[in-house]
């Protein structure tokens, strides 16, 4: 099944207006959301890595909502009754927070950033991430570890594959 975005009242007026503050990236991606592509044709136009991340800031932000699906005929669908989950979703976290995985986060966000972006880059996401008690806390470092990670060459290119080692156990 492929899913189809549309823009909300939200979206349209950040096209016209441009007053939302989105990357050029993002916005690049909101003006092709249309109601009719699915997020896999709109991967092959958009020819980027990160499209996935950024279709569910756009999501969460209020600039786009899911408007069908398709099946694999490629027939549309009307979005279904019960809500999908966001796009971005992470998994339920555990109660009480389960340390190994806390720590297994903590050493990907660490080895990550030193891999893609240098030794002494983004050390602010380090240590926040290794103050992070809980989940919780410790899924506020996401987004900027991910815009860390994309702003690099090869960072973008395997963007999608460390997006989703990471939500495995963060």
């Amino acid at each position: 099944m492929g899913v189809i975005f549309a823009k909300t009242p939200k979206g349209q007026v950040e096209v016209a207006a441009r007053s939302g503050g989105l990357t050029p990236r993002q916005r690049r991606v909101l003006i092709m959301v249309d109601g009719r592509r699915t997020v896999e044709q709109l991967r092959e136009m958009l020819q980027t890595d990160d499209l996935q991340h950024t279709l569910g800031l756009l999501e969460e932000s209020g600039f786009i909502e899911i408007a069908g699906l398709t099946d694999e005929a490629g027939r549309h669908h009307p979005p279904p009754d019960t809500p999908l989950p966001a796009i971005t979703a992470f998994r339920p976290a555990p109660a009480p927070a389960n340390e190994k995985e806390l720590e297994m986060a903590r050493n990907f966000i660490q080895n990550t950033l030193k891999t893609f972006c240098g030794p002494y880059a983004h050390l602010h996401i380090v240590e926040a991430a290794y103050a992070a008690k809980t989940h919780d806390e410790l899924r506020q470092q996401f987004d900027p570890w991910f815009h860390a990670i994309v702003q690099t060459r090869e960072g973008r290119r395997r963007a999608e594959e460390l997006r989703g080692l990471l939500l495995k156990v963060i």
